[in-house]
């Protein structure tokens, strides 16, 4: 999909996720026990005690937390996705970085979509192959979505049925 790494999109989201609002008190303390009980390699209670004291504000505390992580490597942002994902699942998917990937991942998908319905529209006329163009593009809502699949049906279908 792309070639960005997890540090580099903990770098691209950081903005996002300390504007004020987006991550409440209580999210960003259980993303940190998360990363702290599961990981202790990532954090250690001393490293999880100073990113959750309430003496510090929240906004400091977290690109302090964002900054240690991109520090200490590609796994330990890694693991912070998942955490996020767990305690923030609505702040997770509208991350910029995750934005950014899907119009190529459509574009992509579409892409081969198209050129298998014109592949067997241009190659063969047998009716045979329509049956299995349409088993293959049936199960295509999976990977291109529903609508998708409904329009390369009716693509399939006017071909071959015109003389």
């Amino acid at each position: 999909m792309s070639d960005q790494t997890y540090c580099d999109r903990l770098v691209q989201d950081t903005p996002f996720l300390t504007s004020n609002g987006r991550l409440s008190e209580q999210q960003v303390d259980k993303i940190i026990l998360q990363l702290n009980r599961f990981y202790p390699q990532i954090l250690t209670n001393k490293e999880a005690e100073k990113f959750r004291n309430p003496k510090t504000s929240l906004r400091v505390r977290l690109c302090d937390l964002l900054t240690h992580l991109q520090r200490k490597g590609e796994r330990d942002c890694q693991e912070f996705y998942r955490a996020l994902y767990i305690n923030a699942q609505h702040l997770y998917v509208s991350l910029p970085s995750r934005k950014a990937m899907s119009p190529m991942f459509f574009l992509a998908c579409f892409s081969v979509a198209a050129g298998l319905a014109f592949l067997i529209y241009y190659c063969s006329p047998d009716p045979r192959v329509l049956r299995g163009a349409r088993r293959v593009i049936g199960f295509s809502p999976i990977i291109i979505g529903k609508h998708v699949s409904h329009y390369l049906l009716a693509f399939l279908e006017k071909g071959f049925n015109e003389p």
